[in-house]
């Protein structure tokens, strides 16, 4: 038996790969100190948990809307209008059961087979696996270390074409932390009206950020009718597991993503909806005081992550990543990230999962305990000292 030819590139992703060899180590009496996955070490708000528990006793367990519950699509309307200085309906927001879902939804109703999507390399590698998927045409557009991970705009200027269907942004990034300019942003905008491509903007950390503002492509006058926002509620308020995610579509376009849910997932999960909607509406004291001990985090790997012979690393500005460079070794991202699991049992990723241009490099995640990030960095520190 045969699958489809479009199944034949796909590849787990980093993340869960090196946790299946980290707990199989771990399965053997080994201690692993987990670097790896990007996801929140804080509880779910209590609100929120209540809030969903709630909703379920209350026996809000059965279908919804493909679009989602429209009090959660109002509420994140009025948010998120407020918060980017624009006008945004509760027509134009679709809820997902994920924030990849949304970025499934995106690439079913935009690519067509030969079309050139543009993403960011080093970058989140669902964009590359997708473009893939869809037959799209991979257009990566490196975010060099010389220029703070983001976009390099003479390389983008000279890449992007009249046959550019699609522009993938994400700003705070993953796996970098870099934030994309308001400067280069408007002319990220201008550039694709000329060539009229679509632009979906990956804005899951837009409130995990340190240094500098925050910008959205979607707040600069012209570009409303060609972005698609994709957002959520897993790195923010901690609920990676209860998969709620939203977009924002251009109007004109609502009906078709409803189709496209409708035949696919067919619902988000009505409880978690309303989970979400509490998170939005409570207290969001738990949300600043994470994004502060994110700080605290970050502020120290990078300080100790720089103390150690051979590695050097940029401060990043958001996100819960740090992204050191380990070329001096002479060793290939791959090479580094397997001989620290294997010799210092510190899991942590090759920047190569995240595209040709980040080899050279390790992604780090600190979403968990100070004392895990001091032990990992002494494991490390000692494994490349005998490098």
């Amino acid at each position: 038996m045969k699958l489809a030819d479009r199944t034949l590139n796909l590849n787990a992703e980093g993340a869960y790969a090196v946790l299946s060899k980290a707990q199989e180590l771990e399965r053997q009496g080994k201690k692993i100190i987990h670097l790896e996955i990007g996801q929140p070490d804080f509880p779910t708000p209590g609100n929120v948990s209540k809030a969903g528990i709630t909703a379920i006793e209350e026996g809000r367990t059965k279908y919804n809307p493909p679009l989602g519950v429209f009090e959660l699509r109002q509420e994140i309307a009025k948010q998120f209008s407020k918060s980017r200085n624009c006008e945004v309906y509760a027509s134009q927001v679709v809820i997902t059961p994920s924030g990849k879902m949304g970025i499934f939804a995106a690439y079913s109703a935009i690519v067509n087979p030969g079309d050139e999507v543009i993403y960011p390399d080093p970058g989140f590698p669902t964009y590359e696996a997708l473009t893939d998927f869809f037959g799209g045409v991979k257009t990566p557009v490196p975010m060099t270390e010389e220029n703070d991970f983001s976009f390099d705009m003479e390389i983008f200027k000279k890449t992007i074409n009249k046959n550019t269907k699609l522009i993938i942004l994400n700003s705070p990034s993953n796996p970098t932390g870099s934030i994309i300019s308001k400067k280069d942003l408007i002319e990220i905008g201008k550039l694709a009206e000329e060539n009229n491509s679509w632009i979906v903007s990956d804005e899951m950390y837009s409130r995990i950020l340190y240094d500098g503002e925050f910008n959205s492509i979607y707040s600069e006058h012209g570009n409303e009718g060609r972005t698609i926002i994709l957002d959520g509620f897993s790195k923010t308020y901690s609920m990676t597991g209860w998969r709620l995610g939203y977009m924002i579509v251009p109007v004109d376009f609502v009906k078709k993503f409803d189709y496209i849910l409708t035949h696919s997932v067919g619902c988000t999960a009505t409880f978690t909806q309303y989970a979400g909607l509490e998170a939005l509406r409570g207290d969001q004291t738990s949300v600043s005081r994470m994004v502060s001990e994110f700080k605290k985090r970050r502020d120290y790997l990078v300080a100790a992550l720089n103390e150690i012979k051979g590695v050097t690393c940029k401060l990043p500005a958001g996100a819960f990543y740090v992204f050191p460079n380990i070329k001096s070794f002479g060793k290939s991202s791959d090479e580094i990230a397997d001989y620290l699991l294997n010799e210092a049992n510190v899991a942590l990723l090759s920047g190569k999962s995240f595209g040709a241009h980040g080899e050279g490099y390790l992604r780090i995640s600190y979403a968990t305990s100070m004392e895990n990030l001091e032990e990992g960095v002494k494991r490390i520190k000692t494994a490349l000292a005998k490098l």
